[in-house]
């Protein structure tokens, strides 16, 4: 764990962070100081107990922002990591990482401690905070007091995100935040995300979840890197599962708990980032972007990557 301290660190209390409404974007804007580099949070109240904080940041310099906060009711807190990690620390010294392509999801009714930025390196993160009143709401109130423990902060999960998340998140990073009915399109999307995202912590047991371990966890871990390894022409689920040594069930199930997806749906997913950062940086045609990631048809591969992302890869060529 990085010393701040000693580190050079540039150091702020989130007191220090300016906040002001804008109103045509039903929003609150809070900025870090110009001197410090970019740094802004969008936070948008969608119901009393549920608010929606988009946030960029990319400081000039290695920076910490210390803060203490009490809610006064238990809060769950759903972190979406879209680009970059960031490390939270709180007072008792307890480490939490929020990493790109990752959901982080915690719980706690008061916390203090200090959240760490590198220099130059660019964050975005979707969080959503979640009163007990909401989840009681959705849930009950036997079901959801099993994600609160009063006055501690816990990590709920921690694991990479729905491919359904995904797309709603990057829907509601394009939203038209002027448009009249903008809270509303806002809370759609963020429903799609919680619904994913929340659905694997509701009784686990009833999906047959609670028998995994350790091992599980190296195997499905192992079965991803393959994928990853090989996605332009990977593997059948049968060989896959006959490489690792279990069944094609089996390997379904890991899937479905680890990466809250099919093994199918993965190598879509690896092919898909593969294929935006490609189409995003550099002037590749369309068809050698979709022969490069896998696909032996364009016109597959464009519908793939509409369907995925909402968005036709010609668009996303066209921002060059």
């Amino acid at each position: 764990m990085t010393d701040t301290k000693k580190a050079g660190y540039k150091r702020l209390n989130s007191d220090e962070l300016t906040m002001q409404p804008i109103p045509q974007q039903h929003c609150w804007h809070q900025s870090l100081p110009a001197q410090l580099g970019v740094g802004r949070s969008l936070i948008f109240q969608l119901d009393p107990s549920l608010s929606y904080i988009e946030t960029t940041y990319q400081p000039l310099h290695d920076l910490v922002i210390t803060s203490k906060i009490d809610f006064g009711e238990p809060r769950l807190v759903v972190t979406l990591g879209i680009t970059g990690h960031t490390r939270f620390i709180d007072s008792e010294k307890h480490e939490l990482t929020f990493s790109e392509g990752n959901t982080t999801i915690t719980s706690f009714d008061s916390s203090s401690g200090e959240r760490q930025y590198q220099a130059n390196k660019p964050i975005k993160q979707l969080r959503f905070s979640i009163g007990k009143g909401w989840m009681d709401r959705y849930l009950g109130e036997n079901e959801s007091a099993c994600f609160f423990r009063k006055n501690a902060l816990q990590l709920l999960s921690c694991r990479p995100s729905h491919s359904q998340s995904v797309i709603a998140a990057r829907q509601l990073l394009g939203c038209d935040l002027s448009a009249p009915l903008a809270p509303l399109t806002l809370n759609g999307h963020v429903m799609t995300i919680l619904a994913n995202e929340l659905s694997a912590l509701c009784r686990p047991e009833k999906y047959g979840y609670s028998r995994f371990d350790q091992a599980s966890r190296h195997m499905a871990d192992q079965a991803r890197e393959i994928l990853e390894l090989h996605y332009q022409d990977p593997p059948s689920l049968e060989n896959l599962a006959k490489t690792l040594g279990i069944t094609p069930f089996k390997l379904k199930n890991l899937f479905q708990h680890y990466f809250n997806n099919t093994p199918h749906g993965v190598v879509t997913e690896i092919r898909m980032q593969h294929a935006y950062r490609a189409l995003a940086s550099t002037r590749q045609p369309i068809s050698l972007v979709a022969e490069m990631v896998g696909y032996r048809h364009a016109s597959n591969f464009s519908l793939a990557f509409s369907k995925y992302f909402g968005v036709s890869p010609k668009q996303i060529s066209k921002k060059r």
